[in-house]
C-alpha cells in the first residue's frame, strides 16, 4: 500500500507540470494483443501473458506447467484471439500519437529511463533472475505461489466486474475466492477451476475508470518498475484499499510484485525478437502497453470491429458477383 501511494504521488506531482490533450472515448479504441511494457521486471501486472508453458527441465511443459497454464489464463485463449492485430498495427505505425489515448509529454525523461531499463538492469538482472526462478523452482512450489498471488486479486476484480456492469465475470470471482480461499488451503491450490469455474481475466480500477471515459493521462516509465499511466497508477491505489490486498505491508506487497514479475517476465522472452526487430523499440512498447490498456478499458468487446468487417466482406462479395 506504501508502494502505491508513493508511486501516485510522483505520478501527481510530475504530471503538474503538463496538461494533458483530448483523448477519444473507449467505443473509439482499437483492441490490441501485447500487455508487454519494459522488458524489465517493470510492468508486471500482464494478465494475459503465461511463461509456464516456456521452460521445463527438457524443453516441453511439464504436467504441472499445463496445470498452471489453465490456472493462470483459462478465458484468455479467446482474449488473445480478439488482440492478434496489435503486433502488425503497432509494428506499421508512425509512431508518436498514432495510437489513442497516448499521451508522453515527458518523453525525454522516459526514453533515458527505457534505456537504462532495456540496456542495464533488464539484460543483467530481470531477465537472469526471472529465467533463473523458472527454471529452477520446483514446478509444483512455483504453482502454488502463482494460485496464492492470484488469488489475492479476485476480490478487486469482483468489485470492478460489478463495476463495469459485468455480474457474470464478478460471480465468478467471488466463486473462485471462497472456494480455493476455503478449500484450497489459501488459494495454494486452484480447486475452482478443476470445479470447472473458470477464471476471467483480472479486472483493476484503472480498467473500470477506462470504461467510463477517463483518459490514461501522461504515460511514466521508471527504473524496474516499468511503465505506467496516471490512470493506472490511481487505480492500482484504489485497487489496494480492499481486503485482502489492503492487509499487506509494504514488504508483502514488493513480494507478491517480484514473484508475479519473474513469471510475466519470463514469459516476455517469446516477444524479444519482435522488440529487437521494431525501429523504435521504445515506441513500440509505449503504444502496445496504451493498446492494450485501452482494449481492457473496453471490457474486450471488438463486436463494433467485428460487424464493420462483416459488412466490408459483404460489400466485396457483392462487388464480385457484380462484374
Amino acid at each position: 500500500m506504501n508502494k502505491h501511494l508513493l508511486l501516485l504521488a510522483i505520478l501527481l506531482t510530475v504530471t503538474a507540470c503538463a496538461q494533458s490533450p483530448e483523448q477519444r472515448s473507449p467505443e473509439e479504441l482499437t483492441p490490441s494483443d501485447l500487455s508487454t511494457g519494459d522488458l524489465s521486471s517493470g510492468d508486471l501486472s500482464s494478465d494475459d501473458l503465461s511463461s509456464d508453458e516456456l521452460l521445463s527441465s527438457n524443453g516441453e511443459p511439464s504436467v504441472d506447467d499445463i496445470v498452471i497454464a489453465d490456472d493462470s489464463a483459462i478465458d484468455d485463449a479467446d482474449y488473445d484471439e480478439d488482440l492478434a492485430a496489435v503486433l502488425e498495427e503497432v509494428e506499421q505505425g508512425e509512431g508518436g500519437y498514432g495510437v489513442p489515448g497516448v499521451y508522453d509529454p515527458f518523453e525525454g525523461f522516459n526514453r533515458a529511463m527505457w534505456n537504462l531499463n532495456y540496456d542495464y538492469l533488464d539484460p543483467y538482472l530481470a531477465r537472469p533472475v526471472s529465467l533463473a526462478y523458472v527454471d529452477y523452482t520446483p514446478s509444483f512450489m512455483r504453482t502454488g505461489i502463482k494460485n496464492f498471488l492470484a488469488n489475492l486479486d479476485e476480490p478487486a476484480s469482483m468489485v470492478n466486474s460489478l463495476l463495469m456492469l459485468n455480474g457474470e465475470e464478478a460471480v465468478r470471482h467471488f466463486n473462485r475466492f471462497w472456494i480455493n480461499s476455503t478449500f484450497g488451503v489459501f488459494g495454494l491450490i486452484d480447486i475452482a477451476s478443476a470445479a470447472d469455474i473458470r477464471k476471467p481475466v483480472d479486472k483493476q480500477f484503472g480498467d473500470t475508470m477506462g470504461k467510463y471515459g477517463v483518459a490514461n493521462g501522461p504515460y511514466f516509465m521508471f527504473p524496474v518498475y516499468g511503465p505506467v499511466t496516471l490512470r493506472e497508477g490511481a487505480g492500482d491505489v484504489v485497487d489496494g484499499l480492499y481486503l485482502p490486498l489492503s492487509a499487506l505491508n509494504f514488504w508483502q506487497s514488493l513480494g507478491k510484485w517480484a514473484f508475479e514479475g519473474m513469471e510475466d517476465r519470463a514469459a516476455l522472452v517469446k516477444q524479444e525478437a519482435i522488440l529487437k526487430d521494431s525501429p523504435d523499440a521504445y515506441i513500440f512498447t509505449r503504444d502496445a502497453y496504451i493498446q492494450n490498456k485501452n482494449f481492457r478499458a473496453t471490457g474486450g468487446n471488438v463486436e463494433l470491429l467485428e460487424q464493420d468487417d462483416e459488412a466490408y466482406l459483404d460489400d466485396f462479395m457483392d462487388e464480385i458477383d457484380g462484374e
